[in-house]
């Protein structure tokens, strides 16, 4: 049987090149490909190898592959274990009714089910034949066994609720049966020429397109304007779950409904969509061209199978919260961009001590101040809060309240920032309003990663090291900072025992704001030791830069 190999696959395969027996140079063999799958970890096949604890360094360590400077011009040629993989692969889903690309997940299956070493190995790791061959066909909306396009025409066209559920990419609950089923009636009532039915899926498919093309739209933007990782996984993982879900529909209804020729919308534009003042708008718009492409996805899916459209539902409460953190991060990563030295403050011995200190850290350039006080008893921290506030209000240094959204309020702060142990963020908002600020501590990549959906306005990061404010037993140290720098674009503060001393070393792990206390109003003149951060941090070739705002 003819077939042709999915993009996926093709760089999978040029990745295996890569990997060769010293012995069999010329050859490319199956425990290659499997090394090849593994070095495109975004594949199918990658994640349900992850999925049964198997890396690329466990095949390394069984099997003597050398990684060559560069891969050998052309398709090396196939060993008889990999053609071996690729027969077993095309006789297990040659009955699908799309055309025959094979696909990442198809070549692993192939691997696993040929015989030899290769596929001994994978089945001595957990890579059941019959668990593989079901989680792909469910990929594909397909039952093994003869396609039957005649039923009972007095049967109900609703499809009954699956009985034996089983979970899907997407998350969603799914009957494998019910799918196959439903995939076989499209493709009859396309046939049929339903007008119904053929409409439904005409609108299907143009939303599908929408939906994909909306996400990608958005996907390029934090991938390369922002260069979020942290974005990117999350829109990468919304464009998978929509597949997932679309696999119900039969490739060739979809086509065969589309019109795109007598589509009387295409000739229906407005000034406003030939416009976009920035990046940011041309990302804004797509993803709400996606949402209500999502929309119509759910409305109509529910013509061809409830459980579809659900998914469809979820795909779109999700793209709400991804709006929110990319919109989050850009409006954050501007009103931040020159807000790199952070100083925490308690309320002193007195008014008078705390006003002077206060106006001393705003003459000398502080940017922001937080207030954080846990001896004094309400009514005075919020004498102490409001006393900043004023000292504060004509100057271009921030006010934040830590721990306190109330006090917050009261005083008219400009941010508040919690911890892991306080309220979290969706609480704190409901209190501070749409305006404040809110700052999250975080001590792991996990919590920073959570902070951010969970619409955290900066990161407090670390302890980086130890300090004499607060007591850790673990500190995460540079290491995290460096995550964090590397995946996360939202605003972020190194904090924790961070001196003139040791800023620069923190400075050179990718953040260029630091957050402080000791340091500064410990010293013998805060105005001196703020001026040695200000330089530090001036001097930093790393320091942060939003790509929505000038270099500093």
């Amino acid at each position: 049987m003819r077939y042709q190999y999915t993009p996926a696959t093709e760089r999978a395969l040029a990745a295996a090149a890569a990997w060769r027996n010293p012995q069999r140079d010329d050859e490319l063999t199956a425990a290659a490909v499997l090394a090849g799958l593994l070095a495109e970890p975004e594949t199918r096949a990658a994640e349900m190898l992850a999925a049964r604890g198997i890396s690329l360094s466990t095949v390394l360590e069984h099997w003597p592959l050398e990684r060559q400077a560069a891969a050998t011009k052309g398709r090396p040629h196939f060993a008889a274990d990999f053609d071996s993989a690729i027969a077993e692969a095309i006789a297990r889903v040659g009955e699908y009714l799309r055309p025959l690309n094979l696909a990442t997940e198809h070549l692993l299956l192939g691997l696993a089910t040929a015989d030899g070493e290769v596929a001994q190995w994978l089945r001595l790791q957990g890579c059941d034949i019959a668990a593989l061959e079901t989680e792909i066909h469910r990929l594909y909306g397909y039952e093994p066994g003869p396609v039957d396009l005649e039923w009972d025409d007095d049967a109900p066209d609703e499809v009954e609720s699956p009985s034996a559920p089983v979970v899907t990419s997407a998350g969603a609950s799914q009957d494998v049966a019910s799918t196959a089923k439903v995939s076989r009636q499209l493709v009859t009532q396309a046939i049929d020429g339903s007008d119904q039915r053929a409409a439904a899926l005409r609108v299907l498919d143009a939303a599908a397109n929408r939906v994909r093309e909306g996400l990608r739209v958005a996907e390029d933007y934090v991938r390369f304007v922002l260069d979020d990782r942290h974005l990117t996984s999350l829109v990468k993982g919304l464009r998978h779950d929509l597949a997932a879900a679309l696999a119900v529909l039969p490739a060739e209804a979809l086509l065969a409904c589309r019109d795109t020729v007598g589509d009387v919308g295409t000739s229906v534009s407005t000034d406003a969509e030939q416009s976009r003042p920035d990046c940011h708008a041309v990302a804004a718009a797509a993803l709400k061209r996606a949402q209500e492409a999502l929309r119509s996805l759910e409305e109509f899916g529910k013509v061809v199978d409830s459980n579809m459209a659900t998914q469809f539902e979820q795909i779109r409460y999700r793209s709400y919260t991804f709006e929110r953190t990319m919109r989050g991060m850009c409006h954050n990563a501007a009103r931040l961009a020159n807000t790199r030295l952070y100083v925490l403050i308690d309320g002193r011995r007195g008014a008078q001590d705390f006003g002077s200190l206060v106006q001393e850290l705003i003459e000398a350039g502080v940017d922001c101040l937080q207030l954080r006080d846990k001896d004094l008893d309400d009514r005075e921290l919020l004498v102490r809060a409001r006393q900043l506030r004023e000292l504060t209000r004509d100057t271009r240094t921030l006010f934040v309240m830590n721990d306190r959204p109330d006090l917050a309020v009261l005083a008219e702060a400009d941010g508040i920032h919690v911890g892991q142990d306080e309220l979290p963020v969706a609480a704190v908002r409901r209190i501070v309003g749409p305006q404040m600020m809110i700052g999250v501590s975080t001590h792991s990549l996990e919590q920073a990663r959570q902070a951010v959906v969970d619409g955290a306005d900066y990161l407090g990061v670390g302890p980086v090291f130890p300090s004499s404010t607060k007591t850790f037993g673990k500190f995460p140290g540079l290491e995290l900072v460096r995550a964090v720098s590397a995946e996360i674009k939202l605003p972020a503060f190194a904090i924790g025992g961070i001196t003139a001393e040791n800023v620069a070393s923190v400075l050179a792990a990718g953040v260029g704001r630091v957050a402080v206390a000791n340091a500064i109003i410990g010293a013998s003149s805060p105005r001196e030791a703020v001026a040695k951060f200000r330089a530090a941090l001036s001097a930093s070739a790393n320091a942060f830069c939003s790509p929505l705002a000038p270099r500093p």
